[in-house]
């Protein structure tokens, strides 16, 4: 399996497992933001858990973009990175920057 199949099927684990995990909190919390915001925070340890995605979040939108030369645009990756999370648009930007060349 060559580098950018690893990025892709990262990018799907990356996907489907979040997803799974917000999917059974909406199920027992219904949709609640505030009440989600509130879970991300309960305690240190998902405190610390919060604010290291948060920081590495940051970093990989600063990176997108002082790289738009070198890599696709980044809006697509920031939306996944909000939606998703750092585990799908992290390797999912990473398979797109390792296209083959035409």
């Amino acid at each position: 399996m060559n580098l950018r199949t690893t990025y892709l099927l990262f990018a799907i684990l990356g996907a489907v497992i979040p997803i799974a995990f917000f999917a059974d909190f909406a199920v027992d919390q219904g949709i609640d933001l505030v009440a989600f915001v509130m879970a991300l925070f309960v305690n240190g340890a998902a405190g610390g858990f919060t604010a290291d995605l948060l920081i590495s979040s940051f970093v990989f939108w600063i990176y997108m973009f002082s790289n738009q030369s070198g890599g696709p645009k980044p809006w697509a990756f920031i939306a996944l990175n909000l939606c998703i999370g750092l585990s799908c648009a992290l390797p999912a930007y990473l398979w797109a920057k390792t296209r083959p060349s035409s």
